[in-house]
């Protein structure tokens, strides 16, 4: 029977919203909820141990993002049916998962009923970022987001607004433990971010980050 199902694997850092996740969906007849993770790490060893069809994950979690996960499992060789979850909505959110990999993202705010709808759509091989998101618009958004990121010089790779935000904070001097403060986060949140920036810009040092966050705030500012 569990083989007609659908293998569902849940990765998110909030234990809460994994609990909501599995309460609302534990019911459903062609869902199995094979396991959980809440770092990136952890979804990277149990993606393999549990051989899930879908996995339904958070974009930013500790130690690994969801994003670097999924990049890993495809270096690897494997086709992972991701589906994206962010408290964040906007064009660039789509482009960062598309472009990364992932068949589709949704609003943690999402109906359940909707939220089934992707999981199955994923897991028939199709995307799904929106019921008004076609795949030539998925196509359009990655062309332009493209342009947008060589012409700032990210390296293809697009900034998500959390990250310009805590960029600009880094170019006004801010540690830690201060940006911390100022966003109402913990300090390994933001630390995370810079993990997170550095991997992506390819940047070996802090002093490398913080002299790419003044030069990107500059352009931001004549731009």
């Amino acid at each position: 029977m569990d083989e007609q199902k659908i293998r569902l694997l849940i990765a998110d850092d909030h234990n809460l919203f994994r609990e909501g996740i599995i309460n609302l969906l534990d019911t459903e007849k062609d869902i199995f909820i094979v396991g959980e993770a809440d770092t990136g790490e952890a979804l990277l060893t149990k993606y393999f141990d549990l051989k899930p069809d879908v996995v339904l994950g958070d974009i930013s979690m500790p130690v690994m993002s969801g994003i670097d996960a999924l990049k890993k499992l495809i270096e690897m060789g494997e086709s992972p049916k991701f589906l994206f979850l962010t408290m964040y909505e906007g064009d660039e959110y789509i482009y960062y998962c598309a472009k990364a990999g992932g068949r589709g993202l949704l609003s943690k705010t999402v109906m359940k009923g909707e939220l089934l709808y992707a999981i199955r759509t994923v897991n028939e091989g199709k995307k799904y970022f929106g019921m008004n998101v076609t795949e030539e618009k998925v196509k359009e958004l990655i062309d332009n987001f493209d342009k947008k990121a060589e012409r700032s010089g990210t390296r293809n790779e697009l900034i998500t607004p959390r990250e310009e935000e805590i960029l600009k904070l880094i170019s006004e001097g801010l540690t830690s433990s201060e940006i911390a403060e100022r966003l109402y986060v913990s300090k390994r949140t933001i630390d995370t971010h810079r993990t997170h920036l550095m991997q992506k810009l390819n940047l070996k040092s802090l002093p490398e980050l913080i002299k790419y966050s003044i030069n990107f705030c500059m352009v931001d500012k004549s731009g």
